[in-house]
């Protein structure tokens, strides 16, 4: 990344960071017996979004930022697993679902965006 910019440029971060805080008020209304369980492996893994991206920016190596994108990539598939299990379970609306799962798309389409553009960046040195 340029030396000037940091992860908090990055759309793709800066948009998981708001899904993180959805996420926290979506799942307060979860069933209590629930906050060790589902609730607390969704907060987990909505956390993990952003943290992967701004752990791997921080690296100076494109092949490892690529690698910490992708792991923010699988905590994202983790995500939407819980939440079509939480939508089963009846513990969200469908809307509420969709709209989360457009969230969740537009994130992967960035960040497999930004792991192609990093990808080429680094087949071409």
């Amino acid at each position: 990344m340029n030396t000037n910019k940091t992860h908090c440029d990055l759309d793709v971060w800066k948009g998981s960071m708001n899904l993180v805080i959805e996420i926290y008020k979506i799942t307060k209304s979860f069933p209590k017996d629930e906050l060790y369980g589902l609730t607390s492996q969704i907060r987990r893994a909505a956390i993990s979004i952003p943290s992967n991206i701004s752990e791997g920016s921080a690296r100076n190596q494109t092949k490892e930022f690529i690698r910490f994108l992708q792991i923010s990539q699988g905590s994202l598939s983790e995500l939407e697993t819980q939440f079509i299990i939480s939508r089963n379970l009846e513990y969200l609306s469908s809307e509420v679902f969709y709209e989360i799962n457009g969230k969740l798309n537009e994130i992967r389409a960035q960040l497999c965006g930004l792991i192609h553009f990093l990808q080429k960046r680094l087949d071409s040195k």
